[in-house]
């Protein structure tokens, strides 16, 4: 079984330019998933996805293999679903894992975890995240957080895929599994302020 771990990264973010190679706790914010995906045990490869030339070299630097996407996959439009059609059309796997730069704290096997879960429960998709009871407002009237029921968020650390119906478009299969994680893996990185959250919380749970 061959299972490739792929980070997407693109040169043209805009909520924090170049957020993918800014320093974050002392290194380049995608080497934090680089270095996570090449010590989890079930990984065969790492593959960095980008069309920009310095996030290319600091990714190989850090010991991620190099896919090239094309430019068009790059711009604000471009979804995480055609970026994996087009890598999987490159690169054959029995399983894809899907590591957002965005989410760097992956500590503890996560993404071992997250794999093993995958294959064990024989799913076709699997995702990490958290069960969230924020409602629209109105909505549930005035119900105690204690009686609602809460709903799956993905969280954006982990996704798993098998490949096949990514080659038909789809972005998930028919069997799917909702892994719930420790609340510490669920902040992604969107915004300045997330920045500095995550920071101190990458700092607080390395200690």
């Amino acid at each position: 079984m061959h299972i490739i771990a792929i980070i997407p990264a693109r040169g043209g973010s805009k909520g924090i330019p170049r957020k993918n190679i800014k320093e974050f706790c002392g290194k380049p914010l995608i080497a934090w998933s680089i270095e996570a995906a090449l010590e989890a045990k079930l990984i065969n490869e790492v593959y960095l996805s980008t069309e920009d030339e310095e996030i290319a070299k600091i990714g190989k630097f850090f010991g991620a293999k190099i896919s090239i996407r094309p430019k068009e996959l790059s711009t604000d439009s471009a979804t995480t679903k055609l970026v994996l059609i087009d890598f999987i059309n490159r690169y054959e796997c029995d399983i894809l894992v899907v590591l957002q730069p965005t989410s760097p704290i992956r500590i503890n096997g996560l993404i071992d975890k997250a794999v093993d879960r995958f294959i064990k429960t024989d799913v076709d998709t699997l995702a990490t995240g958290f069960i969230s009871y924020q409602y629209e407002w109105t909505s549930v009237d005035n119900t105690p957080r204690q009686q609602l029921k809460g709903w799956f968020y993905d969280d954006g650390n982990i996704y798993i895929h098998k490949p096949y119906y990514l080659k038909d478009g789809k972005y998930w299969g028919e069997k799917r599994a909702c892994m719930v994680i420790e609340e510490y893996y669920n902040y992604e990185i969107d915004t300045e302020c997330d920045w500095i959250i995550l920071e101190a919380l990458m700092k607080h749970v390395n200690n």
